[in-house]
């Protein structure tokens, strides 16, 4: 799926990828102000949290309750400078939950991604606008 988007288009793409059924270990690929964690707000919202979300940059991971006793949580790993330390944090634990487990720079730990799993890629364009790729 692609997708040329405003970020005033937020809410409707985030409702765009959630029908696409992409699985639930997500990972966000992009460039540092792409969008991903605007995205991800908004996936976040569209799920059901009715509370307010931010960027895991410093926590490494977010967790929010969503309904039918399932969690939503939101990795930042920009600043892991091994694998060990996701590891250390028990990511795994995260990771194989059955919960949504929403990835910004998961290229720092390539080998512990789950097999099952989905890819948003978000460009910004000239013009300002997103391009947003799922696989």
């Amino acid at each position: 799926m692609e997708i040329i988007f405003s970020l005033d288009e937020i809410d409707q793409v985030a409702k765009k990828v959630l029908s696409e059924n992409p699985k639930k270990i997500l990972l966000f690929n992009g460039n540092m102000g792409a969008g991903k964690t605007t995205l991800i707000k908004s996936l976040a919202k569209t799920l059901g949290v009715n509370g307010a979300t931010s960027s895991p940059t410093f926590s490494l991971v977010n967790e929010y309750h969503i309904a039918n006793n399932q969690y939503i949580y939101h990795f930042d790993v920009y600043r892991l400078k091994k694998e060990s330390e996701a590891l250390d944090m028990g990511i795994d634990e995260y990771l194989y939950s059955g919960n949504w487990c929403f990835i910004e720079w998961a290229e720092n730990i390539p080998n512990l991604i789950p097999d099952e799993h989905s890819i948003i890629k978000i460009e910004i364009l000239p013009d300002g606008k997103r391009h947003l790729t799922l696989t």
